[in-house]
């Protein structure tokens, strides 16, 4: 399993400019070898090998418009050729959206193979620069001068600070230890998340607390010249803004999934199509500022590691209008209707404890895990979307006369 470690670098000024250039020189590469792929495509109908670019770079250092790109370290050069070639698999595969050429006012990135640097004694030295680059090491129970990483990425984000970032091949973690219990996650705006225990997670909506000056720093920005020095410094004033957010909302999903993981040993949750959702204009500020998508994300990892059961039940499981009681299945429930009670068995069901727990109820089923459970898709399938939904599968309970 690969393990990634990221902190803060500061790159001495002679090391910036090295950095800088690379930065450069990676933009160039990738920009130019996908107008190249996508003009071979359109025009004459072929498709591009890595081979093929591999062999149009050596060719662009040997000219002379191109000459400066041989006194940038190749390795992060040969790297943006073979992410280039797996965004393409992953766009064909459906996986991902077309690749995008890249700008010089995003994030900036440099990929460094072992052949491109060197780590001793808790010292990084990187190909093309003298010095070593100072870094602060964050993480207390993994000593720095044992780290044997596979590679280093340089980066630079757009508010001017600097991150180094190390992966490492680690062998698979012990599991933890059981809990023997099981929890169904009904996630949401007006809470983040609401488990089938009752548990009410709210959801601190990052982005909403930051908006007024957000929109503040990007009124001054949007009032400065283009090229400007002064538009350089607002346009960092909202990159720090943006960080702020991004980085209160890492924060909070971590401490949320870890938290999950460490109190159950099945964790369910619902397959949620946020880039459809994300379509209403209403709600979509909100639902992007929940990072739904970043927090199964970080689920499915940290229960691979700690030996968890992660179960993603169908999309278009009715959650919420299934009475948890009796199975009573509601013709319509509108999104306002916050409470209801079953014609059938006069249960009062809150909404989102309710919907948690027919979550549970469909991952129970899908995962097998007692004696006359309807037989469901693997449990360590996490796909964009089950084969067949859950509840489709399970018996349905009987239901009383009215």
């Amino acid at each position: 399993m690969r393990t990634a470690y990221k902190c803060r670098a500061y790159p001495t000024p002679e090391q910036a400019v090295t950095f800088s250039r690379t930065f450069g020189c990676v933009r160039l590469v990738w920009n130019r070898t996908l107008a190249e792929r996508h003009a071979a495509y359109r025009q004459r109908g072929e498709k591009t090998s890595y081979r093929q670019t591999d062999a149009a770079l050596t060719a662009w250092k040997k000219t002379t418009e191109l000459a400066f790109l041989s006194e940038v370290s190749s390795v992060p050069l040969q790297q943006a050729l073979r992410h280039q070639h797996t965004a393409f698999a992953n766009f064909f595969a459906g996986r991902a959206r077309y690749p995008r050429y890249k700008s010089r006012n995003g994030r900036q990135s440099a990929h460094y193979t072992r052949s491109a640097f060197r780590i001793r004694t808790g010292s990084l030295h990187v190909a093309k620069t003298h010095d070593p680059l100072r870094f602060v090491w964050s993480f207390d129970d993994v000593d720095v001068t044992t780290l044997d990483p596979t590679m280093v990425v340089i980066s630079r984000e757009p508010d001017g600070r600097w991150y180094v970032t190390f992966a490492v091949d680690t062998d698979d973690l012990e599991p933890r230890e059981p809990t023997g219990h099981e929890i169904g996650v009904d996630l949401g705006i007006t809470d983040f998340a609401v488990t089938s225990d009752g548990q009410r997670i709210a959801n601190p909506r990052h982005l909403q607390r930051k908006a007024r000056n957000l929109a503040r720093y990007q009124r001054r920005m949007a009032r400065c010249q283009r090229g400007s020095a002064n538009r350089c410094k607002a346009r960092a004033k909202v990159a720090r803004a943006h960080r702020k957010v991004r980085n209160a909302r890492a924060d909070f999903l971590h401490r949320t999934s870890t938290h999950l993981i460490r109190a159950a040993d099945t964790i369910v949750i619902e397959d949620l199509a946020v880039a459809n959702m994300v379509r209403n204009r209403r709600l979509a500020r909100a639902i992007s500022d929940c990072g739904w998508g970043e927090f199964r994300r970080q689920l499915e990892y940290k229960a691979e590691r700690a030996g968890r059961t992660l179960v993603v039940i169908d999309r278009w499981y009715p959650s919420s209008k299934t009475c948890s009681a009796c199975g009573h299945l509601l013709a319509a429930l509108n999104l306002s209707t916050r409470h209801w009670t079953c014609p059938t068995c006069r249960t009062r069901h809150d909404r989102d404890v309710n919907a948690a727990k027919n979550i549970l109820a469909a991952g129970r089923a899908v995962a097998r895990h007692t004696p006359g459970d309807a037989c469901g898709a693997d449990v360590r399938r996490q796909g964009s979307s089950l084969p067949q939904s859950a509840v489709k599968q399970e018996p349905r309970a009987a239901r009383r006369p009215a």
